[in-house]
């Protein structure tokens, strides 16, 4: 071990011999300094010290940007902590992560708040539906793309920034009351409903930053609480949208005529079983059981539920059944092809009832224009997608329908404690009456009902064993 007084000469004239990869040259002053010297003729302070009989060595830092006088007194201060038992590499790391933390502190502080909102999207995708998912990326959307479809006149021919957008772009301290206050105002007067579902979402947001331990320093989670803030919110109103015993003749006329039968059967058959709008067009050909005539039901509350297969709704499921059949037999003759894009399409299509070869998902994904157009076709009042489904909750009245029965075919939460407990109806109960009001509203709109089927065997059996005792 070469051990002398460390002078800038010596040092500056010390070199690694040929035949090692480095060498050392040891002080007289501070025994456990050292400066090390690479075959490369790279220099640098370092400390080397016994602890727990393992041997610590460390890097105090190049000669070049340490004098010799600090490069002692960092070795004598190291060598205290390990007098005292501490790894001073264990020091030196705590400081580094410290630091490090700091800065991420200081990132996270002057970040836009998009970007804890996508950390919040990465979490809770598993927890969200598809149509809950798809509105919270709507809303922060960075726009700009070209428009594909629904221009009207005067609008750009490229898509807008998602409502949020503005507001998060700011970092997240700076999401206080009063920045959404002035947000929500702005918003609340060109459009009402969409910033009342932004706002909750929002709020649903600056929730859970509250609750997570990189934001919960950071977040205003009063924000959306404020007084001042909520008087601004838009006045939510029920919504009342519903078609009449009279109208039936006239939307059904027009809803038929829809050019495309995918379209058409949709509609009708949301009208007709009562279902939400994403159940209905997330069903697939495995859900739909034509010979003990069913649906099952990708349900929100309950998860799923088994309701009947009309004999009006059969009837449009079998011709779209059989326009199913057809693209099976093309995929078939295309996977011999070279075409992979329209075999792709094609695939994609195949599992789902209200198939769209075209979309993204394989479904159906946006039947309001089309609705739409048949509403102005028959010079009706304006009507949602969910006006459908309160038309089926509606009308069934008119039968006279146990409403057990009707909550229990739409999917609603029980009511009463007999309806949670104590009601288990058959689903032979609920096809006498849903066919009873599936034949009156095509009576309302003129139609001729198909021929109610025979009864199952499971029925009959049923009969014959109560016949004979």
């Amino acid at each position: 071990m070469q051990r002398e007084r460390l002078t800038p000469d010596r040092i500056r004239r010390f070199t690694c011999p040929s035949e090692a990869k480095q060498a050392f040259l040891w002080d007289i002053e501070a025994p456990r300094l050292a400066v090390r010297v690479t075959v490369g003729g790279a220099k640098s302070f370092i400390f080397e010290s016994k602890l727990h009989r393992q041997t610590v060595r460390m890097t105090i830092g190049d000669v070049r940007n340490w004098d010799i006088e600090n490069a002692r007194a960092e070795a004598r201060r190291l060598q205290t902590l390990v007098d005292q038992g501490t790894d001073p590499r264990e020091e030196r790391d705590a400081k580094l992560a410290a630091i490090e933390a700091e800065r991420e502190r200081a990132h996270r502080i002057e970040a836009p708040a998009l970007d804890a909102w996508v950390a919040y999207l990465d979490e809770r995708k598993t927890y969200w539906g598809a149509r809950t998912y798809a509105d919270h990326k709507a809303v922060v959307a960075e726009g700009g793309k070209p428009r594909t479809r629904g221009r009207r006149k005067g609008e750009g021919n490229t898509t807008k920034p998602g409502i949020l957008r503005s507001l998060l772009s700011q970092p997240l301290e700076r999401v206080d009351a009063d920045a959404v206050g002035e947000w929500l105002k702005a918003e609340a007067e060109k459009r009402p409903t969409h910033a009342a579902l932004a706002f909750r979402l929002l709020r649903g947001f600056l929730n859970w930053c509250a609750e997570r331990q990189e934001y919960a320093g950071m977040v205003r989670a009063d924000a959306c609480k404020a007084k001042v803030v909520r008087s601004k919110l838009p006045k939510k109103t029920a919504k009342n949208d519903c078609l009449q015993r009279e109208q039936l003749a006239l939307w059904f006329a027009r809803v038929r005529d829809i050019p495309n039968p995918i379209h058409s059967a949709y509609l009708q058959t949301l009208l007709l079983t009562g279902a939400r709008r994403e159940e209905l067009a997330g069903l697939r050909w495995a859900d739909v059981d034509f010979k003990w005539k069913s649906l099952t039901i990708r349900d929100k509350v309950e998860g799923e539920r088994t309701i009947p297969l009309t004999p009006y709704v059969d009837s449009l499921l079998r011709n779209l059944k059989d326009r199913h059949d057809a693209e099976a037999r093309k995929v078939v003759r295309l996977r011999g092809s070279a075409n992979a894009v329209e075999r792709e399409k094609a695939e994609r299509a195949l599992p789902w009832v209200f198939s769209s070869p075209s979309a993204a998902s394989g479904r159906l994904q946006e039947p309001r224009i089309a609705h739409n157009k048949a509403l102005n076709a028959a010079g009706l009042p304006p009507l949602s997608l969910h006006g459908l489904r309160r038309s089926f909750g509606t009308l069934s009245e008119w039968v006279e329908m146990p409403t057990g029965i009707v909550a229990q075919i739409m999917g609603h939460k029980p009511s009463a404690i007999a309806e949670k407990h104590y009601r288990r109806r058959p689903l032979d109960m609920l096809r006498k009456w849903h066919t009873s009001v599936e034949c009156w509203i095509l009576e309302q709109a003129g139609i001729k009902a198909p021929e109610t089927e025979k009864l199952t065997t499971l029925r009959v059996a049923s009969s014959k064993m109560t016949e004979h005792g």
